[in-house]
């Protein structure tokens, strides 16, 4: 009878219509929560401003090349949760699993890099979405809570953030030619 989580996924078309529809639905009870995915802030701060409810969550491409410092400090401004989508690189694990810092620190503690990678990002209170229909790495992804990284361990992944998602950045105008292409 609900959903649980509503987005908007790319901040494109006519967005704010269909947030104000979302808070429609959120305030029936049809929708738990609401949110946006790909949003920067200054995209998230105008909605804010011009809506009643403020989105609870932005999921948006997080991962050890993509760590968004600066996106994380303004959700972090206006209470919106982080969830991170493609955690593990889509395309970029054998980059990301073959970092030599990931592969001392999967020695070290007895874990796959992917399991060192979920624990970073999760230990930053990121909210992970880690994409398989492996059933073994379903439960591995999930086994990550009975080890801690140290800060110094931490702020070394931190080093390795790049700045660069993989997807593209939604103010890029190729990007959004190619996501035009998407609406009929």
């Amino acid at each position: 009878n609900y959903v649980d989580l509503l987005l908007i996924h790319w901040p494109y078309g006519n967005y704010y219509s269909a947030y104000r529809a979302m808070e429609k639905l959120y305030k029936e009870g049809k929708a738990r929560a609401i949110g946006v995915s790909n949003f920067n802030p200054d995209r998230f701060i105008d909605l804010i401003k011009f809506n009643e409810i403020a989105p609870m969550v932005n999921q948006i491409e997080t991962n050890l090349y993509c760590q968004r410092p600066t996106e994380r400090f303004y959700m972090d401004k206006y209470n919106i949760a982080h969830e991170s989508y493609t955690p593990l690189g889509r395309g970029k694990q054998n980059e990301f699993f073959n970092e030599p810092l990931v592969v001392e620190l999967s020695k070290k503690y007895g874990k796959t890099p992917a399991q060192i990678l979920l624990r970073h990002l999760t230990q930053k209170n990121i909210i992970v979405i880690p994409k398989s229909s492996n059933v073994q790495r379903i439960k591995e992804n999930f086994d990550i809570f009975n080890f801690t990284l140290t800060d110094d361990e931490m702020n070394l992944l931190n080093a390795l953030n790049k700045n660069e998602p993989i997807g593209g950045k939604p103010e890029n105008p190729e990007r959004t030619e190619q996501a035009m292409t998407w609406v009929k």
